[in-house]
């Protein structure tokens, strides 16, 4: 059998990857999309209760909907946010509904390779297919051939750790029992009793963070005594949080105002310039975080470490990829992402030839495309594999092509290096420097809004 007649597998039956099989079955050429939850957008379930910061009108590709409109489907009004919940029931089950029996869910794919060649092997490579090994939840084994492969299995099981060095800092694998690393739905009885009335600290800078310190901070406000301690690695400046009004998409400012207002009204304390080198228990057992230079907090309660994500390569090492050292994203695609190198939050168009690797039909998107960089939005995924797809179907004109233009977050107009010190910082200043470490409080904004941001992305340069 040529492998041009064999499928493109899929990893993920989340947002990107349905549309990757929507974009490829428009082009007729056959996809097979492998799901390691049960259901389509399993990741996203595991924040249904989060609102996104995109309006439906954003987060609805366009060749899925092409794909939907037979069935029946209408979308939601297109100028509302969705939550998780309402993104993955009303939108990527009927989704995958219609892609029928080229979704396949539970189903844990443990390896890619080049059919007979494992990476060293030069001879006859590009002539093979690939190889996907996967796993059924009963331990049945099983392999598919593929022309390609697209991996959109995302970052969500892979959190990055608390400690400020990348690695989980000492003492935090047995604290597991009051940290958690998502954030938290509160309107599960259970879950608000375990923050209500306690002190937690929220370690993160981004829209994960922001998200989290509103949620505790309407908690405080229902009268339960509850306080947040918020810890930065770095310090405050002018676009700690967010572009605010200045955000082209307003949902996404008014959750950096909504956060900043957590602090403003004194439920919660920033700390900065903290990085976590270890976790202790006190006598309560509660838990003490100690920083890289010797500081200790006063205890807490709870801890929601909202770090950023990783990408899972485990199962990618018999294939060739060309992934920058830094970020773990694709070599090309880096530079455009790179919070040490330019704006944050501000990311261009890119394709089929910023994704490619050195191991020709693999493609990473999505946002296991980022690596470990933030600010990932739906919209970039679907452009990412509407030129993928039409890349792999010969078409180049189409998938040279750039189709959206993607919305500025109104903040940081320059490089954000790490220790960089902030002696000139503005408001529209480099987002990631630091100041000596400080406890603050912040003057009160002018407005503040609500509207929670998309969860599985971290914030400015990823703390």
């Amino acid at each position: 059998m040529s492998t041009q007649q064999l499928p493109v597998v899929v990893i993920g039956a989340g947002p990107v990857g349905l549309a990757a099989a929507a974009h490829l079955v428009e082009r007729d050429v056959e996809a097979l999309v492998l799901e390691a939850g049960g259901r389509a957008g399993a990741a996203v379930r595991e924040w249904s209760h989060v609102r996104l910061f995109s309006t439906w009108g954003e987060v609805v590709d366009p060749a899925a909907e092409r794909i939907l409109a037979p069935t029946g489907w209408t979308r939601p009004d297109p100028a509302t946010y969705p939550s998780g919940g309402d993104w993955a029931d009303r939108y990527l089950q009927p989704l995958a509904d219609a892609l029928g029996d080229r979704v396949r869910t539970g189903v844990t794919v443990t390896g890619v390779s080049r059919a007979g060649r494992d990476r060293i092997v030069d001879a006859g490579r590009e002539q093979q297919p690939f190889v996907v090994h996967v796993e059924y939840a009963d331990g049945r084994e099983e392999r598919h051939l593929a022309r390609a492969v697209i991996d959109a299995s995302g970052t969500w099981t892979t959190p990055s750790p608390a400690g400020g060095g990348g690695l989980p800092a000492l003492g935090e694998k047995a604290a597991a029992d009051r940290i958690t690393y998502r954030v938290p739905d509160l309107t599960d009885p259970a879950v608000r009793a375990r923050y209500a009335g306690k002190r937690t600290a929220v370690i993160g800078s981004g829209a994960s963070a922001f998200t989290a310190l509103a949620y505790l901070a309407e908690l405080a406000e229902a009268g339960t005594g509850t306080h947040t301690v918020w810890i930065l690695r770095r310090g405050i400046s002018g676009s700690t949080f967010g572009g605010g009004t200045a955000d082209q998409l307003p949902a996404r400012g008014a959750l950096g105002l909504a956060a900043k207002a957590a602090v403003d009204k004194g439920h919660a304390d920033a700390v900065t310039g903290f990085r976590t080198e270890a976790f202790e228990r006190d006598a309560d057992g509660r838990l003490v975080l100690v920083g890289e230079d010797g500081r200790r907090l006063d205890p807490v309660d709870e801890v929601i470490v909202l770090t950023g994500f990783r990408p899972d390569l485990s199962f990618l090492s018999e294939v060739r990829l060309g992934l920058d050292e830094r970020l773990q994203a694709p070599v090309e695609l880096s530079p455009l992402v790179d919070p040490n190198q330019h704006s944050c939050g501000t990311v261009y168009p890119h394709g089929h030839r910023e994704l490619s690797h050195p191991e020709q039909g693999v493609y990473l998107v999505g946002m296991k495309s980022y690596g470990r960089a933030p600010t990932f939005l739906a919209m970039t995924g679907y452009e990412q594999v509407r030129s993928v797809a039409a890349a792999i179907a010969g078409d180049l004109d189409s998938a040279d092509r750039v189709e959206l233009t993607l919305p500025e977050t109104g903040v940081c107009g320059g490089a954000g290096l790490f220790d960089t010190p902030s002696t000139e910082q503005t408001d529209g200043g480099g987002c990631c420097a630091a100041p000596e470490p400080q406890v603050v409080k912040l003057v009160a904004p002018t407005a503040v809004a609500t509207a929670a941001g998309e969860a599985p992305a971290d914030g400015c340069c990823g703390s």
